[in-house]
């Protein structure tokens, strides 16, 4: 018999720490968003990390901004961004307050809620495809700026939340390069930092930078 899944929320000791050993062990973990209609749950599958001003592809590389600021705060809080105007996503921070490390959430299994996440996400053919990418992920919780800065580890009520759930075996997690990140950034021999639960159907595809070209 397969033990359920363990509920206790995550403590901040589990994001004080370098990224690189965080972003694989969110594997398996359960993302809980609270909404107003009922909470929605989430079991990660893939995650990248991003190492701030020692990582090209981060948006801390060049510095602190209004934008990244959460980055650089308490571990345990939540950075949300919005990317080509359309789209948000969710990052956790890691590491010391001041280190700008954070781990993006890129897809998921939707395990509580389902029927909250299909409302939000029209265009899903299955519920495989609710949380299939972290645009998808954060459409399918509810998630934008309005949430940046949310600590996912405070003591009382909060509308993000990261449970202890069932991690997965380190012989099922595979890692490769960064999905959609240029330069040296995106090279995968040098930052193979995308992490993803093996053989599993919620894993987005693998997607290389391609260029934005420049309308007119």
């Amino acid at each position: 018999m397969i033990a359920p899944p363990d509920r206790t929320p995550l403590p901040r000791t589990f994001f004080d720490r370098p990224v690189l050993e965080v972003a694989p062990d969110l594997l398996g973990r359960v993302l809980v968003r609270s909404t107003p209609d009922g909470p929605i749950a989430l079991r990660l599958t893939e995650v990248e990390a991003y190492d701030g001003q020692n990582d090209p592809g981060s948006h801390a590389y060049r510095g602190r901004t209004a934008r990244n600021a959460v980055m650089f705060g308490p571990p345990g809080h939540v950075y949300v961004y919005f990317t080509y105007g359309m789209w948000h996503c969710m990052n956790l921070v890691c590491g010391p307050e001041g280190r700008a490390s954070a781990v993006l959430l890129r897809a998921g299994e939707v395990v509580e809620g389902a029927e909250l996440a299909r409302k939000r996400r029209l265009s899903a053919r299955n519920d495989k495809e609710l949380a299939k990418g972290p645009a998808r992920l954060a459409t399918a919780l509810g998630i934008d700026r309005a949430l940046d800065g949310t600590d996912a580890c405070a003591p009382d009520e909060t509308p993000l939340r990261i449970l202890t759930g069932t991690p997965v075996p380190s012989d099922q997690v595979r890692s490769g390069p960064r999905t959609g990140v240029s330069g040296e950034g995106g090279d995968g021999d040098l930052h193979p930092w995308r992490y993803w639960v093996a053989d599993d159907p919620t894993v987005s595809p693998y997607r290389a930078h391609v260029p934005r070209r420049r309308r007119g």
